[in-house]
């Protein structure tokens, strides 16, 4: 109800909507150029007279009547809009024109931010794997959070994307280095068990014939005579010497 509003208002109010309206006569039919004005299908303009919102909700789609000096008319749009933060994409649309204009000062550039901080502190609770592999229940959880917070500024999110997973240089070379040390341990442990295989093997052989271990052993003393070395340990084998004794007893 107008009365309502210049109630409102006060008398100093009151008293400027009827300047207002007297010189929208005075001035007819001139004064359509600043008193009409026109919202698009998927706009609707909130009116604030002398910093009050008029009752009755946003206007249009249409035609709408307005007074000079005294109306501020604000714009918004009912469009899905979409944000790129943080390589997500937000899809949401402003469902209450009234109290995103307000509950926040630019309800887009508001939604994108709380989108960029949302999606930060969820990934920081996950894993690289989960990460990689769990996108879609990351997408739900973040949908969830965004509509939780943005429906006070009358903002609906739609959907959440997202679209990629990036890494630092410095934290890609970190795991490059890692990946190489583990594939390097995975080879020397696999060159190790094919060494303990092939002498378990040689042993075998060995053991079935005495004669082969002590040419062994001549085998190692001629490898060790080659490097010129002054000192040579070389232990004698207790198989060797029980062979001496019993050759010994016989003779």
């Amino acid at each position: 109800d107008p009365r309502q509003v210049q109630e409102g208002i006060g008398g100093c109010g009151y008293a400027l909507v009827v300047l207002s309206w007297v010189i929208c006569i005075f001035t007819f039919p001139f004064s359509l150029c600043v008193t009409v004005k026109v919202v698009q299908e998927y706009e609707r303009a909130v009116i604030m007279r002398l910093g009050r919102i008029l009752p009755g909700g946003a206007k249009g789609p249409g035609l709408f009547f307005v007074l000079p000096c005294i109306d501020t008319i604000m714009k918004v749009d009912l469009r899905t809009g979409t944000t790129v933060s943080v390589d997500a994409v937000v899809y949401f649309r402003i469902f209450n024109p009234i109290i995103s204009v307000t509950n926040v000062e630019n309800a887009r550039y508001s939604t994108q931010l709380l989108a960029a901080t949302t999606l930060r502190n969820i990934l920081g609770t996950k894993t690289l794997q989960e990460i990689l592999s769990d996108r879609e229940n990351i997408s739900h959880s973040m949908q969830s959070h965004l509509d939780e917070g943005t429906d006070p500024w009358g903002v609906k999110v739609e959907r959440v994307e997202i679209k990629d997973v990036r890494l630092p240089v410095s934290m890609q070379r970190s795991m490059a280095a890692a990946a190489r040390e583990a594939r390097a341990k995975v080879i020397a442990a696999e060159g190790e068990q094919k060494a303990s295989r092939a002498l378990k093997e040689a042993s075998d052989v060995i053991s079935e014939s005495p004669i082969a271990l002590q040419l062994r052993y001549l085998q190692t003393l001629t490898h060790i005579s080659a490097e010129k070395n002054s000192t040579i340990v070389f232990p004698i084998p207790v198989e060797l010497l029980r062979l001496m004794k019993t050759r010994a007893d016989k003779n």
